[in-house]
């Protein structure tokens, strides 16, 4: 068993921290940007520092998976100052939201330029065992359900089909002046996930919502991942 999935077996958690998910994505080659948890203020600045201004404050708390709705979440932070803040607000944020919470630290992300929002999430099915999902991210996802699904293992050329096939495939051509993505790193998203819902029986739920995509590639800025309660 994965570490990462076993420690969090052993806690009695069946969602992964955002750092987690994300550190076992990047274990499987599906790219994350570059990040660090910290404990206090100053370990907020020194990785900041170190990641490169603007960078995404998000708390870690596995109490708080809506973080974003709740304010647990600010990007765009682009100085020391407005960090500080930033770290102040997540935290406080958390404790009203649910003054019971387990705070286990604050992520410092590194903050992805804008490119097109699409979306990657894997389900085992019963039924079918693990199938993955392919459609455009962000808010597009729930409006629109422009998606594609196939049953793991997927293929390269599998991932393609399933990248061609929804109805918003032509904004990742370039659309109106909009610069065409990276689809071989769309593709080889897609693939990795199958490897790791294939490979990672405790996984129930995967979600990679949103993955910016752009010419020069695409990285996965949100991760969820929801296990099993069952110990294999």
């Amino acid at each position: 068993m994965n570490p990462i999935i076993s420690k969090a077996l052993s806690e009695g958690r069946t969602i992964l921290l955002e750092p987690e998910a994300k550190e076992l994505c990047s274990q499987y080659g599906i790219p994350v940007p570059s990040s660090k948890v910290v404990k206090n203020v100053s370990e907020a600045v020194q990785a900041a520092m170190e990641i490169g201004f603007p960078v995404v404050v998000k708390i870690v708390s596995e109490d708080i998976i809506h973080k974003t709705d709740v304010g647990c979440v600010v990007t765009g932070v682009n100085n020391v100052e407005d960090l500080k803040k930033a770290y102040e607000k997540v935290v406080e944020n958390a404790l009203k939201h649910n003054p019971r919470a387990t705070i286990r630290g604050v992520l410092i992300e590194e903050m992805v330029p804008k490119g097109v929002e699409v979306a990657v999430g894997g389900l085992r099915d019963p039924e079918f065992g693990p199938a993955v999902m392919f459609g455009l991210g962000g808010v597009f996802i729930e409006v629109m359900r422009d998606v594609s699904f196939r049953v793991a293992p997927v293929s390269e050329e599998d991932a393609e089909e399933m990248i061609r096939e929804i109805k918003g495939f032509k904004l990742l051509q370039g659309y109106r002046g909009m610069e065409p993505v990276d689809l071989k790193a769309l593709i080889n998203i897609v693939v990795n996930a199958s490897r790791l819902l294939i490979e990672n029986e405790e996984i129930h739920q995967l979600d990679l919502n949103p993955i910016i995509a752009s010419r020069s590639g695409a990285k996965a800025v949100d991760a969820r991942v929801i296990l099993t309660s069952i110990r294999r």
